[in-house]
């Protein structure tokens, strides 16, 4: 492939604004969100998982073809994220996510991201453009 062409590795990412509203209503008019299913997706993202994580998702899986309900282990994570991300719309600080979050990072604060700080701000914003702002 010659230079220039080809597809970009630049990500486009939603604004500030589209991130932080709130989901919009299931169709029951509940605050239900729904998992995207088996349909053919165009977003990606990478996540690591420990070898104890990994083999609890599995059993989950195997769990849930006992119960009659076949799933594969993506599946499996957007069933999950929908549903911690509606309980968050509902219930914000009181969620089971953000309360599970806050605890770890009182236990651990080494672990907080380096995006989720104010300092996070200026390092977003360099890994976004990749320059650095220097003080004059």
């Amino acid at each position: 492939m010659a230079a220039g062409r080809g597809r970009s590795r630049r990500v486009s990412l939603p604004g500030v604004a589209e991130l932080l509203r709130p989901a919009a209503p299931g169709p029951d008019g509940g605050d239900q969100r729904l998992a995207s299913g088996r349909e053919k997706h165009t977003q990606k993202i990478t996540v690591y998982l420990s070898a104890e994580e990994l083999l609890d998702l599995e059993r989950a899986r195997l769990a849930l073809l006992r119960y009659g309900a076949a799933a594969d282990r993506g599946r499996i994570v957007r069933e999950a994220i929908a549903v911690l991300l509606a309980d968050l719309d509902a219930r914000g600080n009181d969620s089971l996510l953000a309360r599970r979050i806050a605890n770890a990072n009182r236990a651990d604060p080494a672990s907080v991201d380096q995006y989720d700080t104010a300092a996070g701000d200026a390092a977003r914003q360099e890994h976004a453009t990749g320059t650095t702002e220097s003080a004059v």
